[in-house]
C-alpha cells in the first residue's frame, strides 16, 4: 500500500566512529523511504533528520529527556505541530531520530545481524514513533512490530523478531 512519498530527510554525522561504514546515510534514507511508503500516513510534504551519534551523545540525550542515564540505540523525538496551518512552501515537521553507532553494533553482533540490516530496523523504528507509533500496549507493540517485520522484508531484510518469543518491548 504505498499512499505517501518519502519525507526530506537529512542525515547528520555527529560522531567519528560512523566514519567506519560508508554506506550509513543512504541505508537510513533507504529504509525511512521504505517505511513512509508503506504508512497510510503523508509524509511527503514533512521533513525530519536523523542524528548519527556515538553511545555518550545518546547517552547524554537519554538522560536528558528520558530520566535513564545509559546508552540505547534509537531515540525519536516527535516534533509538536504548529496550531495553525502553516505556509504551503513550508514543510512540516516530523521530528528528529538518533541513533548509536556502538550500541548498534554490539547489538548486531550479539544479535548475529548484520549492522546494515540492524541500523534499517532502527531508521525505520524511529520513524514509525514519529508518525504516531508505540509499543506501550501489548496491542501497539504488536501492530508496531508487524509493521517493522513488513517494512524490513521489503527491503529484503530477514525478521529481526523470527527467534524471539513475542514480548511487550
Amino acid at each position: 500500500m504505498t499512499l505517501s512519498g518519502p519525507p526530506e530527510t537529512d542525515v547528520l554525522v555527529t560522531a567519528d566512529c560512523w566514519h567506519a561504514t560508508t554506506s550509513a546515510k543512504a541505508v537510513v534514507m533507504r529504509a525511512i523511504a521504505a517505511a513512509a511508503a508503506a504508512v497510510p500516513v503523508e509524509t511527503s510534504d514533512a521533513e525530519l533528520a536523523v542524528m548519527l551519534t556515538d553511545d555518550d551523545g545518546i547517552r547524554t540525550l537519554n538522560r536528558n529527556w528520558r530520566g535513564i542515564d545509559k546508552p540505547t540505540n534509537v531515540l525519536s523525538f516527535p516534533a509538536l505541530q504548529p496550531e495553525r496551518k502553516q505556509p504551503d512552501d513550508m514543510p512540516r515537521m516530523l521530528g528528529d531520530i538518533a541513533i548509536a553507532y556502538q550500541t548498534t553494533q554490539r547489538e548486531a553482533e550479539t544479535d548475529e545481524k548484520s549492522f546494515d540490516h540492524h541500523l534499517s530496523h532502527l531508521a525505520i523504528h524511529g520513524f514509525l514513533h514519529l508518525i504516531g507509533y508505540d509499543h506501550v500496549t501489548d496491542g501497539g507493540a504488536k501492530e508496531m512490530e508487524g509493521l517493522e517485520r513488513e517494512i524490513l522484508a521489503g527491503l529484503g531484510i530477514p525478521d529481526p523478531y523470527a527467534d524471539e518469543e513475542w514480548t511487550l518491548r
